[in-house]
């Protein structure tokens, strides 16, 4: 492993914040919309991608919706379904043809009609979905031309539009099993997804050089932050580097849960997959050392 990926390699377990003491799991749950506001009010019922993917399903009036809320899904989490793929033995190329068609199937297909009612995470119904998908398609992967009759997306506007800032190092991509290596790329876009919100709203506030600073001592201890350096980096006062990076701290933890859940149709498994997705990262954070 080069020192440069084993540093990014280390970086995304560092931001994830794997302990409950250090993260409040019993907060409201906030939808996209709340969580941009930072509020939610109490008794409000809160509509995310996936609750409103499982209550509208079956409901011709929501269809619409529906559709786009799981194309958004979609959208967010090819990379794990991508890795996934790979791993399993295909060449990038097959795996991007799979990878697409495997999203029309999802988007244009029953998908919704025939899934299991208790439906549950967003997360392990994909993965199952996946499995049965690859079984299904080994004996079609040569049947058709490279873009040929269907296309869910543009391949290079997939990779352009969310680039990728978490890399692993290529033992980790190499070494894990098929689906752990799928729920890792996955917590990474977790990660990523909110970091990338907290550094959009860092920049409509003119804190771009803040979050800079700042942003790789989100989950760490107290003790080894030095407010002093920070504060000559990042050009704010002492007192005031202590503020911002609490209060980028309690964002960035309600951005976290806000992302997960998305993917997730009861509230109360947003605890349990933080939790699954914080071991995934970290497990693999230590076989990569």
């Amino acid at each position: 492993m080069n020192k440069r990926s084993e540093v990014r390699d280390r970086r995304i377990a560092v931001i994830w914040p794997c302990s409950t003491r250090r993260i409040s799991l019993k907060s409201p749950v906030l939808s996209s919309a709340s969580a941009n506001e930072g509020t939610v009010r109490p008794g409000a019922f809160v509509t995310t991608r996936w609750s409103l993917i499982v209550s509208g399903g079956g409901s011709k009036s929501k269809e619409q919706e529906t559709r786009a809320a799981l194309a958004e899904l979609c959208r967010i989490y090819w990379r794990p379904i991508f890795a996934f793929i790979c791993r399993r033995g295909y060449s990038t190329q097959d795996a991007e043809d799979l990878t697409q068609d495997f999203f029309v199937m999802i988007l244009e297909g029953d998908w919704l009609k025939n899934a299991d009612p208790s439906r549950g995470r967003f997360r392990s119904l994909l993965l199952k979905s996946l499995k049965n998908f690859l079984n299904d398609a080994a004996d079609k992967i040569h049947a058709r031309k490279r873009g040929g009759d269907v296309s869910f997306i543009s391949w290079d506007a997939w990779m352009s539009e969310a680039p990728s800032e978490l890399s692993m190092s290529t033992q980790t991509l190499t070494s894990l099993p098929a689906e752990r290596l799928f729920d890792v790329r996955w917590a990474a876009t977790v990660v990523e997804r909110a970091l990338r919100r907290l550094r959009e709203e860092c920049e409509r506030k003119g804190r771009r050089r803040v979050f800079d600073v700042l942003s790789a001592y989100l989950t760490v201890e107290r003790d080894d932050v030095s407010c002093a350096s920070l504060a000559t980096k990042s050009g704010v006062p002492q007192g005031t580097v202590k503020k911002l990076l609490y209060r980028m701290r309690q964002r960035y933890r309600w951005l976290l849960r806000d992302e997960v859940a998305q993917t997730v149709e009861n509230p109360a498994d947003i605890e349990d997959e933080l939790r699954h997705l914080c071991g995934a990262l970290a497990a693999s954070s230590e076989q990569a050392r």
